[in-house]
């Protein structure tokens, strides 16, 4: 018998019965989001990938509820500079990241030192310590939680896309013709909502993993406290001669992988572009004066809108 998983054994497995996590392990201790906690990290050895997509496919499933279901024909913007980026008839892409894909596997292909290399790395938010996609949305509309994931908040993000600017991997997918700015200023507003990995946050409330770590069949994916994953990281790293990437990427994120190979090479090799991150060194945003400056400035500012946007919502909600 294969060592996949199929999607379907998935669906009617793991994730629709017995997907929780024990109490007593370090997820379910570690995973309530509204506590004060160590945040969570996820590591990734990638020497384990095979590229089999079960994470992918499994990530859609499970947040296919949060998916955008946008109205046509779209707004048109004034001035015309914010693009149409319109998914909706390309839901089924899986080689990049959109707003209907928030995970995806990267294939890096190539020659170290004459040896071949093939090795897939699976791709999604890095979830970073200090975000700039949230310190730096105007809206409010990005937020972090006390266990390290930081998510956009569909209600109330009209899709400026201050989060994918400020990303060093540019992260975040936009949808046009949904969200708030379709009740707001449906032609001068952001043309739609932001989309990215959440890390399945309302999996970990109820202190279940997150989709894509449940389901690997080759245990890629391992998560847990930072100290514990960051003490695990570099132990696998010194046996395997390895390297590290995230730990102190864009000043450090709360995604880890560990490479045979170093990832400078690997960046060489990975196709990259809208919705294809790179493996380069990321130097620390929030570290920039200007955008700690701003920063500062936005923050209740954004608080503020942020309120005014759920107010709305629930105003249009109760009509």
């Amino acid at each position: 018998m294969s060592s996949k998983i199929s999607r379907r054994a998935f669906l009617k497995g793991s994730l629709m019965g017995a997907g929780t996590v024990m109490a007593g392990t370090s997820i379910a201790r570690a995973a309530k989001t509204l506590d004060k906690q160590e945040p969570l990290v996820t590591l990734l050895d990638i020497r384990k990938c095979i590229g089999c997509e079960e994470c992918v496919y499994a990530c859609k499933e499970v947040n296919e509820s949060k998916y955008p279901e946008p109205k046509k024909p779209f707004p048109k913007m004034f001035p015309p500079r914010v693009k149409v980026e319109d998914w909706s008839d390309k839901r089924d892409v899986t080689d990049r990241l959109t707003p209907y894909n928030w995970l995806y596997i990267q294939n890096a292909e190539g020659k170290v030192n004459g040896k071949p290399v093939e090795l897939n790395i699976p791709r999604r938010c890095m979830h970073c310590n200090n975000p700039p996609c949230v310190k730096l949305c105007p809206w409010g509309a990005a937020k972090q939680y006390d266990n390290g994931l930081s998510r956009i908040d569909s209600d109330i993000c009209l899709g400026g896309s201050k989060c994918r600017k400020v990303c060093p991997w540019d992260i975040p997918q936009r949808q046009t013709g949904v969200g708030l700015y379709l009740n707001v200023l449906p032609a001068m507003a952001g043309n739609g909502v932001m989309f990215k990995c959440d890390r399945c946050y309302n999996r970990l409330e109820k202190g279940e993993e997150p989709a894509c770590v449940e389901v690997c069949p080759e245990n890629v994916q391992t998560i847990g406290p930072r100290s514990e994953m960051v003490k695990k990281a570099h132990a696998l790293a010194a046996e395997i001669n390895g390297y590290l990437y995230g730990e102190t990427e864009n000043g450090g994120t709360n995604t880890i992988y560990v490479s045979p190979v170093p990832f400078d090479e690997l960046g060489k090799m990975v196709e990259t572009g809208k919705g294809k991150p790179h493996l380069n060194k990321a130097k620390d945003m929030m570290a920039q004066g200007s955008n700690l400056a701003k920063a500062m400035l936005i923050a209740p500012l954004a608080g503020a809108a942020a309120a005014i946007g759920k107010f709305y919502m629930h105003t249009k909600e109760d009509e």
